[in-house]
């Protein structure tokens, strides 16, 4: 009886302790904060900023940049629709510098932009 016990306890805390399914808007988060704290810092350029058409969804923007690590070019986008905040997405400009933080394991894993970090150059 109480092996029973023990089993729909430690069932029950597995549920309590899994929570709700993370969103993509939590990963998009952890991702980034992860890349804060643990990325190295390189030189880029913004080449673009896109508001692609989200067909009824809500809009999106998106910054496209470019930097090299170890001599390899890398053209990436992030998605700055929730850091509107901290960015003025009207003053990036096409060749603005400004400088990358990327994963040194991924080095395609990248951010221009955090809530707690800013690569882009006044």
């Amino acid at each position: 009886m109480a092996l029973g016990g023990a089993t729909v306890a430690a069932v029950g805390l597995t549920f309590l302790f899994r929570g709700k399914k993370k969103t993509a808007a939590d990963r998009e988060y952890e991702r980034r904060m992860w890349i804060t704290q643990r990325g190295r810092i390189t030189d880029g350029n913004v080449m673009d900023v896109h508001e692609p058409d989200p067909n009824g969804a809500e809009p999106i923007q998106l910054l496209i940049y470019t930097y090299d690590v170890a001599g390899v070019t890398y053209e990436a986008s992030q998605d700055v629709t929730y850091l509107r905040q901290f960015i003025d997405i009207h003053s990036c400009r096409l060749g603005l510098p400004t400088s990358i933080k990327y994963d040194p394991q991924n080095p395609g894993n990248s951010i221009v932009i955090s809530e707690e970090w800013s690569g882009l150059r006044k």
